[in-house]
């Protein structure tokens, strides 16, 4: 029985039970034999004290009365402690198989009412046929005592018959072969008075507890505000399965329980004029919500696994403790020592520090001084929120300061450093030998980036010299000869100064 909340399941809650079967001697047998030693006498007691409730000559449904009988009639005080020893009876007996319970909203009363539906004890053959039940019987009582209780339940065959072998044929008649019905003419009348008759389920309400996580109305209504302005819009969300979906999707989606849903639909604009939900609007609070509940919850980790490095700390200066044994490198994975490091040590030494040591002191070992604050907050997130073991930081730090060292990038920022964690956590990096190839590929992948910018770029630079040089017009040389010009006689002269005054004073005029 799932209950948040005691002060939901109290003895002035009303409840009924449901029964659509009766008691045999087989099932009393079995309820004191079998069931008892598995989940005790109490919790057998309140089974057939339910099941008394409707009368043992029917099935159906009892009437609706209060939890306090079952409290008294069980001995139970009507308080907390009462309660919490009935919620763990009830627990054992939907463990066992012997009932489900479910539990209803009633609007009008702004209540639950809770429904007991008792189902029938196994028959013999079927117990000892189900393994967990057979197993916990055994863990009870013991082997034998499991093998002595078969016993009584089974009758054996008689003496003509035990241990013989013989071929066994139904001779048995079907009912068509004695009985005949008509069949052409069909009384809808009694179909539907059958129908009508019929003990009504309802299959609707018990579905809310089906389904793991799925939040119901009745969770939300119980909960939201009275005076809030959304109330009548989240009210009409009782007569709306499309809206208790969009609820649960986003629910799902962003991790939200029934508070934080509560929450949210008391926000501003997430309800239309029409009172239907904004899906839009809804999801991204909903987002605002979980990104800083995601923060907040790497904060504790952090802060969490702080104070336990500490605590080992302490004690690992009071008890002294084994040193780990170093993981040996193959050579196939070794990487290159960086420039700093060639003076200190040799390749080999360089791989096992990087395989073996913590990322914090390899950090101090690039930094000689002290490691940068914000250096130490982006690993430290990787570390603990990522959770990518320290070869594998390793092997990042030393990518990263590869490319610093060869002038591939500037800078390194934290959102550079978090897209290659990221990355190598979405591909499953979590061993040295894998981070390595990582980084090659890596390596090799901006090697041709790198080639084909150059490709393209020579190729451009080509391609925009031939456009300009066939775009250049081809202007005519005049080449000087060694032939001198004709000289003018004088009346040619003449004539031409005339000329010249002419237009001169045609001019003036």
């Amino acid at each position: 029985m799932r209950i948040n909340n005691m002060l939901h399941f109290t003895e002035n809650h009303r409840y009924c039970v449901y029964r659509d079967f009766s008691l045999s001697p087989v099932d009393d047998k079995m309820l004191s034999l079998i069931y008892q030693p598995m989940i005790g006498a109490v919790a057998v007691a309140l089974y057939r004290l339910l099941a008394e409730q409707v009368p043992i000559d029917q099935i159906g449904y009892s009437a609706i009365e209060q939890q306090r009988n079952l409290f008294l009639t069980l001995g139970l005080e009507p308080g907390e402690r009462g309660r919490s020893v009935l919620v763990q009876q009830a627990s054992k007996l939907e463990a066992v198989g012997l009932m489900q319970t479910s539990r209803l909203y009633i609007p009008d009363s702004d209540d639950y009412l809770y429904e007991y539906e008792l189902q029938a004890p196994l028959s013999p053959g079927e117990f000892f046929r189900t393994q967990h039940l057979t197993l916990l019987l055994r863990d009870r009582i013991g082997k034998f005592a499991v093998l002595s209780l078969q016993e009584r339940f089974f009758c054996v065959e008689p003496g003509d018959m035990y241990g013989l072998t013989y071929n066994k044929e139904n001779i048995s008649l079907p009912f068509y072969e004695i009985f005949e019905l008509n069949a052409h003419s069909i009384d809808h009348e009694l179909e539907q008075a059958i129908a009508e008759t019929a003990i009504a389920r309802q299959p609707a309400l018990k579905a809310g507890l089906d389904e793991e996580g799925k939040i119901n109305y009745a969770d939300i209504i119980i909960r939201y505000p009275r005076d809030s302005i959304n109330r009548a819009f989240v009210e009409k969300l009782r007569f709306d399965p499309e809206g208790m979906g969009i609820l649960n999707y986003v629910a799902r989606k962003y991790e939200l329980n029934v508070q934080d849903v509560c929450r949210l639909l008391d926000e501003d604009d997430v309800f239309d004029p029409a009172g239907g939900l904004i899906l839009d609007e809804l999801q991204h609070k909903a987002n605002l919500h979980f990104r800083l509940g995601k923060r907040r919850k790497e904060g504790r980790e952090i802060a969490y696994a702080k104070a336990a490095a500490v605590h080992a700390e302490s004690e690992a200066g009071q008890t002294p403790a084994g040193h780990p044994e170093e993981i040996a490198v193959q050579m196939e994975f070794y990487v290159e020592v960086p420039q700093q490091f060639q003076s200190k040590c040799d390749a080999h030494q360089y791989n096992m520090m990087l395989r073996n040591e913590p990322y914090t002191r390899l950090l101090k070992t690039f930094f000689p001084g002290s490691v940068p604050d914000n250096l130490l907050d982006i690993f430290e997130k990787i570390d603990l929120n990522y959770k990518l073991p320290d070869e594998v930081i390793n092997v990042l730090i030393h990518y990263l300061m590869t490319l610093l060292t060869s002038g591939k990038e500037q800078r390194i920022n934290r959102n550079f450093i978090d897209a290659i964690a990221s990355n190598m956590l979405m591909k499953q990096i979590d061993s040295y030998e894998k981070a390595v190839q990582y980084i090659r590929d890596q390596a090799s992948l901006k090697d041709k980036l790198s080639t084909q910018q150059d490709k393209s770029r020579d190729n451009h630079s080509r391609s925009y010299a031939s456009r300009n040089a066939k775009a250049k017009p081809e202007i005519p040389i005049v080449e000087q000869t060694g032939e001198s010009p004709q000289s003018v006689s004088e009346e040619e002269y003449a004539e031409l100064l005339k000329m010249a005054e002419q237009m001169k004073a045609h001019k003036k005029r």
